[in-house]
């Protein structure tokens, strides 16, 4: 399992999106709870640094991946209880997300088809560069991960704690 903070070392990855991070636009989104288990910065920069590494590795455009990657899920509200009219939540918040990064930062071509079609799968939307689907393929992983594998802990450790107590009963 990859270190949570090695994108605190890589001053390669930190000179694309160092800027992103001073803003509180971006720095607001650790008050958002993300799978559960995570919040939505925590994700975030996840998201943009394994993206970043595995564009880096496969020559693709490191830049836009790690940039779009940061600001993919750029929302502001809990998606479990606010709801639009305008469709379901994947198909909503990427498009909340790319206008709101728009605010932030110049967005070209690229960064906007990953932002928007992340959410393949869940939506249509074909991605259209190998970035976008890179994006799309990690954030999936991500909130996989990010749920399961503390949820998993929680429950082992919830067993343990009960049969520890009840092994400890039998031999007290």
């Amino acid at each position: 399992m990859q270190n949570p903070n090695a994108w605190r070392n890589d001053q390669e990855y930190l000179n694309i999106v160092d800027d992103l991070l001073q803003h509180d636009e971006v720095q607001q989104l650790a008050q958002y709870t993300q799978h559960h288990f995570s919040n939505r910065l925590r994700h975030s920069i996840s998201v943009s640094y394994r993206s970043y590494l595995i564009a880096k590795r496969i020559g693709a455009d490191e830049v836009a991946t790690a940039r779009a990657g940061l600001l993919h899920d750029m929302f502001y509200y809990d998606w479990r209880v606010t709801k639009f009219e305008e469709g379901s939540h994947a198909y909503v918040h990427p498009r909340i997300a790319l206008k709101n990064a728009q605010k932030i930062t110049h967005i070209n071509s690229k960064e906007a088809d990953i932002i928007l079609k992340h959410m393949f799968g869940a939506t249509i939307a074909l991605p259209k560069y190998r970035e976008s689907w890179i994006v799309s393929i990690v954030d999936d992983f991500a909130a996989v991960n990010e749920y399961l594998i503390p949820k998993t802990y929680l429950t082992y450790f919830k067993w343990h704690t009960k049969w520890t107590k009840k092994i400890a009963e039998v031999f007290a």
